[in-house]
């Protein structure tokens, strides 16, 4: 009985100690001190601890105290996740997905997700439905993409919320339902995801589930343009040339314009080249246009090859 005894105080001061060693570790890693968090997850890794593993294999994913090394990471998430670690079976599945450090395999992606996902993981969940709905490593499935989805976004997932209510606005495994989509689109939009902001904003430029309303419209634009989100940018900028909401200013919708030209949208490429066509908010410069112009054509949009018809038009045959 005494040496049942010293045992249970022997594995009690164990458990303590990795405790220890976690908070430790864990406030070491936000101030980043990264080589003293990897050093205390290594000691605990040692002893088989699943949460220490999968954090040692953030740290090498992410170059954090080590080199970056994602065929390491791989080995660290995978140990923690053959103990059902739920965060480290996501995070398995997500190297598998983007192909870092393994064979891009998303069938093997979505196994791990599915591991993660069925713990209650939203994150797994968000991705799982994700492979559903474009039918990669799965057979596409928008049923259950938007299952999924629900799942995420009834924890308050933002990105889940954007994505069903994107379901409930194409149709894609629920009825469609713009008013659900709004409702969804809100709930994400109002948690700071630009996807949702930018979306919300088309639905009441477009009087989509929601009476028509520009400065409603442009206020969610802004939001998501001031996030970077090249779409906003584009529609902000189309609603200053156009005075839709706001008032009338070239100058203004240029700025925006070029912003999302910047990281390559075709539509905004196509407008901003207008508008030196034009010599609107800019100085007339026709070559300047043609060269934005071009670039949107190259891209496949068809407003753009139309003006660059009209604009350059093709050589008669003699």
């Amino acid at each position: 009985m005494q040496r049942f005894s010293k045992s249970l105080c022997f594995v009690s001061g164990m458990l303590m100690a990795g405790v220890a060693h976690a908070g430790q570790a864990e406030q070491a890693y936000k101030r980043g001190d990264y080589a003293t968090a990897v050093e205390l997850w290594s000691v605990m890794a040692k002893t088989g601890d699943a949460q220490a593993e999968d954090n040692l294999g953030t740290a090498y994913a992410e170059g954090h105290g080590v080199v970056q090394d994602y065929v390491q990471a791989v080995a660290w998430y995978r140990r923690a996740a053959d103990q059902g670690d739920a965060q480290a079976e996501h995070n398995l599945g997500s190297l598998y997905d983007r192909g870092l450090g393994v064979k891009q395999d998303y069938a093997e992606a979505a196994i791990w997700f599915r591991k993660a996902a069925g713990q209650g993981l939203a994150v797994a969940q968000t991705n799982l439905g994700l492979l559903y709905r474009d039918g990669r490593g799965v057979p596409q499935d928008y049923r259950e993409a938007a299952t999924w989805f629900r799942e995420a976004a009834g924890q308050g997932t933002p990105i889940a919320q954007y994505f069903l209510g994107l379901a409930y606005a194409k149709g894609q495994g629920v009825a469609q339902d713009y008013a659900e989509a709004i409702a969804w689109y809100r709930k994400g939009a109002e948690q700071g995801n630009a996807l949702a902001q930018h979306d919300l904003g088309v639905a009441y430029a477009e009087g989509l589930g929601v009476t028509l309303d520009y400065a409603q419209a442009d206020s969610w634009f802004q939001k998501a343009a001031d996030q970077g989100n090249a779409g906003a940018e584009y529609d902000l900028g189309v609603s200053y040339y156009k005075g839709l909401g706001v008032p009338l200013d070239y100058v203004q919708a240029v700025a925006w314009l070029r912003k999302s030209a910047d990281q390559g949208n075709a539509k905004a490429e196509n407008s901003l080249g207008v508008a030196y066509l034009d010599g609107h908010g800019v100085k007339q410069d026709t070559a300047q246009a043609l060269i934005l112009i071009r670039k949107a054509a190259d891209r496949g949009n068809s407003t753009a090859k139309a003006n660059l018809i009209k604009l350059d038009p093709p050589a008669k045959k003699a």
